[in-house]
């Protein structure tokens, strides 16, 4: 029988509105369908296991990650985002998402034309990593100022300061065994 993730992680799972975005969040378990998939975020571990977090210009503290592009592939996307906003190389490949946000837009028309809609998911993934330099920082993108490799239930103490959602998927990816080697 299956753990009760979401009674250990009450918070995370509580379905919730989501101002900025002007959808309804629920919080799923497994892989969505692919072409559902508009953002995706990384738990991204680095080989002696500590898990690397940003911090942007305007002080928010985050899991790396983004919006998908036009014909991108979450592979792709994984990498790009983690090139971009952790300056990491993904080694291997990305893990399965393992968890998701289904996320109904009460918006009559889509954010962007390539993008599922109503019914988009947020996607996270854990990748392992290497930092191989700083971000990429590009213009369209977050402007990242700090990169930090951290142990687990300090990376996820870390981002909690601004992300409680982004610190219980940190933990939720620990309690779940998947960031151990």
């Amino acid at each position: 029988m299956g753990e009760d993730w979401a009674g250990r992680f009450p918070e995370l799972f509580r379905p919730r509105f989501e101002e900025y975005a002007n959808a309804d969040l629920e919080l799923c378990l497994g892989e969505p369908p692919d072409e559902q998939v508009a953002r995706l975020h990384a738990v991204a571990v680095d080989p002696e296991g500590y898990v690397v977090v940003c911090r942007s210009v305007e002080e928010w503290r985050f899991l790396p990650g983004g919006r998908r592009e036009p014909g991108e592939t979450l592979d792709a996307l994984c990498r790009r985002e983690l090139r971009e906003e952790a300056g990491c190389t993904v080694l291997g490949d990305p893990g399965p998402v393992f968890v998701f946000h289904r996320a109904t837009s009460r918006n009559a028309d889509p954010h962007q034309a390539h993008l599922s809609h109503p019914v988009s998911a947020w996607a996270y993934v854990v990748a392992r990593v290497e930092v191989t330099g700083p971000p990429t920082n590009p213009a369209d993108g977050e402007s990242v100022v700090e990169v930090v490799r951290l142990p687990v239930a300090q990376a996820a103490a870390w981002v909690r300061v601004h992300d409680r959602e982004h610190a219980d998927v940190i933990m939720l990816a620990e309690a779940m065994g998947l960031l151990a080697d």
